[in-house]
């Protein structure tokens, strides 16, 4: 009998850390299929949103002060403090301006972020 091998392609997921090494209200920046992504921990969910802040020109946002605006979580640049929904990547400041945003799960305590952002306007000007 021989051996068939399927090509499966490589994984859509990124392993990044423990969920524990991610303190809640601050976020730690991954490299995730060849992109750097802020991951954002409140004390209820895990965000990931594309770690460069298109106002200053740097790859700052995992450095955030990460909060809540009515309602909505967010993470304030560390540079000139405007403010992005960790849900969609939008800037609460300028709602022209967007930030890519990628699914992002807990399994057996790991956190994993898909390496695609999801799809959307999100070219950061």
């Amino acid at each position: 009998m021989t051996a068939v091998a399927l090509e499966l392609g490589p994984s859509q997921w990124e392993e990044v850390c423990d969920l524990e090494a991610i303190v809640p209200w601050t976020g730690v920046c991954a490299l995730v299929g060849g992109r750097q992504v802020a991951i954002v921990r409140t004390p209820d969910a895990l965000y990931a949103i594309g770690n460069f802040d298109p106002f200053s020109k740097a790859f700052v946002l995992s450095r955030g002060i990460v909060g809540d605006k009515g309602g909505i979580p967010k993470i304030a640049s560390p540079i000139f403090k405007q403010t992005f929904d960790l849900r969609t990547g939008r800037c609460l400041d300028n709602p022209k301006v967007c930030v890519p945003t990628y699914e992002v799960r807990v399994e057996r305590g790991r956190v994993l972020v898909h390496r695609q952002p999801r799809p959307g306007e999100h070219d950061g000007a």
